[in-house]
């Protein structure tokens, strides 16, 4: 599939982490979200009923985010595939998800994981 409804950079706080105050108070998140699907009946006849709604995606995984509350960004991400499967169907698709300040001393960059299924 060479088609893909894309969503870069969204922002989530959420409540994820291994650290209590993590799980307490919250942090910021940031998502990418390539979904594969044929964008052809939606191109040929400008029906959105074609493709997917990439704002009712938003708004559903923003929801699981003001929700989750786990130890691992790996069960945070299995949490947005598992949501976008059923709001929408099993689908290809590839996911990044990072944590944007990770507590650990001396290390300003961002960690993540990304996710693929075919």
């Amino acid at each position: 599939m060479n088609d893909a409804v894309i969503i870069r950079g969204l922002r989530l706080w959420a409540h994820v982490g291994v650290l209590e105050w993590e799980r307490k108070y919250g942090q910021w998140f940031e998502l990418d979200i390539n979904l594969y699907l044929s964008l052809a009946a939606a191109g040929e006849n400008d029906d959105l009923t074609k493709t997917l709604n990439y704002a009712d995606v938003i708004e559903s995984i923003r929801q699981l985010a003001r929700q989750i509350n786990c130890q691992t960004i790996e069960c945070f991400s299995e949490q947005v595939i598992q949501t976008i499967d059923s709001n929408y169907g099993v689908m290809p698709l590839e996911i990044e998800l990072r944590k944007c300040n990770a507590p650990i001393a001396g290390f300003n960059g961002c960690v993540a994981v990304r996710r693929r299924r075919d």
